[in-house]
């Protein structure tokens, strides 16, 4: 066991969650620097964590999503009971999560109610009333009776320009020409996705504002059928259709976050890469149909959020319960251009 006393953070399981986190560890660095912050984490959302750097170590969680588990956590509790924890803080709301630092015994254990958690967090903070995630992860910085700073900074990923470089080789990226990324899917569920003939109509107006411009697709290999869609919407051989690159499936989320420090703008539906873009500070137009913009906007110094907030949303749904998607398929490619377009128009002037 060490001598200085250490902070265990355990992570949520979603992507742009994560990064909405960063500013929590943040301010538990500010208030004690001298003291490390390890993270406990599922492998897909590690990568970002990578990315942050207030994180000193990184777990893995060793466990199957969804199952209890009890006994291989309690075997996991009692490794981290000789890495010397002062506190834990509990970003997940879930019993399985909040059992971890209980059974490993660490004095303090700070988190929301959650799943009703009396005796597993000790020190509870309780969402009234309702904020967007990173006051809300930030205010377990304070004591429970606290509202969070009013000053949190954005959320900020750190990436190295080398790595930009090489990855953006390997892809097909040309130095110096511009790059707009594309974000068309949503691992969450169909509802959050705006439709590909949507995003196949906007590449053909971006390239033709931004001369020589290449628009990369990304996303997973779940993605990648979606992308085609976009790719074929834009004129597959066209002008427009030759600016496409169909990349989703072609990257590690490393790579991904590595290559969107590249992008001069991004355009997304509320997902990961969203989230991660906007903490990279690259400028953004993010896509609400399903959820709520003021619950995870992007932060990013220029970042425009595309809501047609109907009556009906948001409703939060994997699929639209009334099955017409309208908050998505009626939110128009010039709405979103009217958005896009004064960005690209910095782009265009920064051009050699």
């Amino acid at each position: 066991m060490s001598g200085v006393p250490r902070t265990l953070v355990i992570s949520p399981n979603w992507i742009g969650d994560a990064v909405m986190a960063q500013p929590l560890l943040r301010l538990l660095k500010q208030a004690c620097p001298e003291r490390p912050i390890d993270v406990l984490a599922p492998p897909q959302v590690v990568p970002v964590w990578r990315r942050i750097q207030e994180a000193d170590t990184i777990m893995e969680t060793p466990f199957r999503h969804g199952a209890l588990q009890l006994r291989e956590r309690w075997r996991f509790a009692r490794l981290l009971r000789h890495r010397g924890y002062r506190d834990a803080y509990v970003l997940p709301n879930t019993l399985k999560y909040g059992l971890i630092p209980w059974l490993a015994r660490i004095p303090q254990r700070i988190g929301y109610k959650g799943e009703t958690r009396y005796g597993m967090i000790n020190v509870m903070h309780h969402d009234t009333p309702p904020r967007s995630m990173v006051p809300f992860y930030a205010a377990l910085a304070g004591e429970p009776a606290l509202l969070p700073p009013q000053d949190i900074a954005r959320p900020a990923l750190v990436v190295g320009g080398e790595e930009t470089e090489r990855i953006c080789a390997r892809l097909g990226i040309a130095p110096g020409r511009p790059v707009v990324a594309f974000a068309p899917g949503a691992e969450f569920g169909i509802a959050k996705r705006w439709p590909p003939a949507h995003y196949g109509a906007l590449a053909g107006q971006v390239a033709q504002m931004v001369p020589n411009v290449q628009i990369a697709l990304l996303g997973s290999l779940n993605d990648r059928e979606t992308c085609e869609q976009v790719r074929m919407h834009a004129g597959a051989g066209g002008a427009a259709g030759a600016a496409v690159l169909n990349l989703a499936g072609q990257t590690s989320l490393d790579e991904a976050i590595a290559l969107l420090a590249r992008m001069d703008a991004v355009v997304s539906n509320d997902s990961g890469l969203l989230h991660i873009a906007s903490a990279l500070n690259r400028p953004v137009v993010a896509l609400y149909g399903s959820t709520d913009p003021d619950y995870a906007p992007p932060l990013s110094e220029m970042a425009r959020t595309v809501s047609l907030r109907l009556a009906c949303s948001p409703c939060r749904q994997r699929e639209c319960p009334l099955g017409h998607h309208d908050c998505m398929n009626k939110m128009s490619v010039d709405l979103v251009w009217s958005e896009l377009a004064p960005m690209l128009q910095l782009v265009k002037l920064a051009l050699p």
